[in-house]
């Protein structure tokens, strides 16, 4: 090849925590953190969850894929418990010492619409699994639940292994063409690459990045300057409950001095309350994205 494009995607560093894998391979404790089939078996398990039962989602530190998700997914799971469950409980459980993303909008969310269903508790590492006795060691406590959501610390997914550069789990790349650092000629788009400061690890991202670098690949096989200054944009909503939404948003850019890309200031925010308009602005976003990437 001249030039060749990989979008790695992520994989899960099970052995990081003992027990997880065996856990995971026995299919009582999912991640669902890759849409498929977890997807469809974690809905079954809570389903099948007692009411009354506790229900316990365990967060990796940043950065991890999606960083609204697991609390939109906190959302999600009350707003079903709330009218099939009313007795059941949600342990977030989050290895991070505060919410990762969209803080005060899921927190207002929590309070206001499912009082007393979710509990939130920071600085919660994960660090081992007995699936046997159904008990999460974490640094502060040793925490016990009916079922277990259990989303892994991530790394960038296999076929990326030889570029990874960046904590052993990254793979480093040049933002003006996002060439890998390592492999001259290979670009690197999505989840898997090293992100700079304040760029999520998301659809949109990706999206952008891609964009970025088929620009750059016709100007390298062309002979034409690349583009020196790119920007990048970047919008994530979450659904709080089965119609009202929130977004973040957000413009990164070249600086020269920094060589990097960093957010424009003043660009981008966030929602500045939950809204049912906001839901019909995302069912279009993903109406949209879908047919952009995929048609």
């Amino acid at each position: 090849y001249d030039r060749l494009v990989v979008a790695p995607g992520i994989d899960f560093q099970f052995d990081r925590i003992p027990g997880l894998a065996a856990a995971d391979e026995s299919g009582r404790v999912l991640h669902a953190w890759k849409a498929g089939p977890q997807t469809v078996a974690l809905r079954r398990q809570l389903e099948a969850l007692p009411d009354g039962g506790v229900f316990a989602i365990s967060i990796p530190g940043v950065p991890f894929r999606c960083p609204p998700g697991p609390y939109e997914r906190a959302c999600m799971v009350a707003h079903y418990f709330k009218a099939a469950k009313p007795r059941s409980k949600i342990v977030v459980l989050d290895a991070n010492p505060d919410v990762a993303s969209k803080k005060d909008l899921f927190v207002k969310a929590w309070n206001e619409l499912y009082p007393g269903l979710i509990e939130y508790r920071p600085n919660s590492e994960l660090i081992e699994f007995d699936a046997r006795a159904g008990v999460a060691r974490l640094q502060v406590e040793d925490f016990e639940a009916d079922l277990f959501n259990i989303i892994p610390p991530q790394q960038a997914g296999r076929i990326a292994q030889p570029l990874i550069s960046v904590d052993n789990q990254w793979v480093g790349v040049e933002f003006q063409t996002f060439e890998s650092e390592k492999v001259p000629g290979v670009h690197v788009i999505g989840d898997a690459i090293a992100t700079a400061y304040g760029m999520p690890k998301s659809a949109f991202m990706a999206n952008n990045h891609a964009k970025v670098v088929a620009d750059a690949v016709i100007a390298r096989l062309t002979g034409q300057p690349i583009d020196e200054s790119p920007i990048i944009a970047n919008t994530c909503y979450s659904f709080v409950s089965d119609s009202e939404v929130v977004h973040v948003a957000s413009v990164h850019k070249w600086d020269v001095a920094k060589s990097t890309l960093v957010p424009v200031h003043g660009a981008g925010g966030l929602s500045s309350a939950r809204g049912e308009l906001e839901g019909l602005y995302a069912q279009s976003w993903a109406r949209n994205i879908w047919d952009d990437v995929l048609n």
